[in-house]
């Protein structure tokens, strides 16, 4: 029987008095750019904030890159190789053994595998062995991607290695109902919505830049269309093209600013030559890229939540997006943003076109978008992820031990500590 609880309601949640020991295990981490990476990150300073001991636990990112600890903090580097098609990004190599050593010698509290490489794998079974509770998160479709790599045949393969995966933790947190609707069809067990956080104090209206439109050359008045991400064949950069094209067809000042890098980059460029690529951007940057822009095009059918949704909405643009993942639970359509159904890529052109024709529709969006984004604060989300491994931590002690099928009884939220 499969799992089928409701996103937490949080209220204000303390710090715990007694901090745990949390083991975070990971494959990509800053200053690697990608969403996982960026959210693990937030999610580990986070608990810092709420005084719990970490431990991180990540390949080694550069060949002298040393480990280290300070109070509250420890990062063990292990051995790692680059990942194909994205040589920059590394995947953890088999470890079961030091791990099996190390959290014998200091026992956590909880291990959170956040993923599925064969370094998270590695901490599923010595977690396992050593009895431990264990969570993991669900953050990438790596079975849809393989459609994008000419490689279809290994969806089901994909799908069945992800879902015994995840089906081996006490729980696996997903971003949203929609996903874990479907994930719960495929076959995995002990879903629990968590939602995904925003910087709100980051990204925000505010850090629009007149100079930084200057210099891709646009006036005041002149509209911005923005793409965030990636490029890379699963993003769906041709309906990115298509879109564009729509727009520049209505409104030929229409501008298309590019932040990201990715395989794919010079392809994309020779599909749209009037584009302004601006490379990889990061923290206060980036920010001010999203501000600086008008409309945010996001035309990706392949994401299990996609951050740049709401770091779009918080920074006041007015987003056409699929109805899918963040997206579909952010966006009201007409009123905050536009959702085109999932896979139309018809509907997707011309609500592109839409907004290049008609700039009162993107200021209406626009300026009800911030709004939107305001309840995602990263302090309330980390609350989220500790209620979850508080009532983990206590059915685990009530002698639930290996994960069941159902097992796990997720009611109302547990009020305090």
């Amino acid at each position: 029987m499969h799992a089928t609880s409701q996103p937490l309601v949080i209220e204000n949640f303390p710090p715990l008095q007694r901090s745990l020991r949390i083991a975070v295990v990971t494959e990509t981490y800053p200053p690697e750019v990608n969403g996982v990476a960026l959210t693990v990150d937030r999610l580990v300073r986070g608990l810092q904030a709420r005084n719990h001991d970490l431990q991180l636990v990540r390949p080694r990112q550069a060949r002298l890159e040393q480990g280290g600890a300070t109070p509250g903090f420890e990062q063990v580097l292990l051995r790692g190789l680059p990942i194909p098609r994205y040589p920059h990004l590394r995947m953890g190599m088999p470890a079961k053994k030091p791990l099996t050593a190390m959290w014998t010698l200091r026992r956590p509290d909880l291990v959170h595998v956040a993923t599925e490489g064969p370094l998270g794998w590695s901490a599923l079974q010595a977690a396992r062995k050593l009895k431990l509770p264990v969570s993991t998160d669900f953050r990438t479709n790596f079975h849809a991607y393989s459609r994008h790599y000419g490689m279809g045949w290994l969806e089901k393969p994909i799908a069945a290695y992800l879902r015994k995966f995840h089906n081996l933790a006490h729980c696996t947190m997903v971003p949203t109902p929609g996903l874990q609707t479907e994930l719960a069809a495929l076959g995995f067990e002990r879903l629990l919505v968590v939602a995904r956080g925003v910087d709100t104090q980051r990204f925000l209206p505010a850090r629009r830049s007149a100079a930084l439109r200057a210099q891709w050359g646009v006036a005041p008045d002149e509209l911005v269309a923005l793409s965030v991400g990636r490029l890379a064949a699963e993003k769906n950069l041709h309906l990115l093209a298509q879109a564009h094209a729509a727009m520049r067809a209505v409104n030929p000042r229409c501008r298309l600013v590019v932040v990201g890098d990715g395989p794919e980059r010079d392809a994309f460029e020779q599909a749209c030559p009037d584009a302004i690529f601006a490379g990889s951007r990061s923290g206060t940057d980036l920010a001010d890229h999203y501000a600086s822009a008008d409309v945010f095009l996001f035309p990706s059918l392949t994401e299990t939540y996609g951050n740049v949704t709401p770091e779009a909405l918080a920074s006041g643009l007015a987003v056409l997006a699929f109805d899918h993942a963040a997206a579909a639970e952010l966006i009201r359509h007409g009123h905050n943003g536009l959702l085109a159904p999932f896979g139309d890529a018809d509907a997707f052109v011309r609500r592109a076109a839409d907004l290049a024709g008609d700039p009162a529709l993107v200021q209406h969006l626009r300026a009800a978008a911030r709004a939107s984004t305001l309840a995602l604060d990263w302090s309330q989300i980390v609350a989220q992820v500790e209620a979850v491994w508080l009532r983990l931590l206590r059915q685990h002690a009530e002698g639930a031990g290996a994960p069941q099928p159902g097992a796990l009884r997720w009611g109302p939220p547990v009020s305090g500590a």
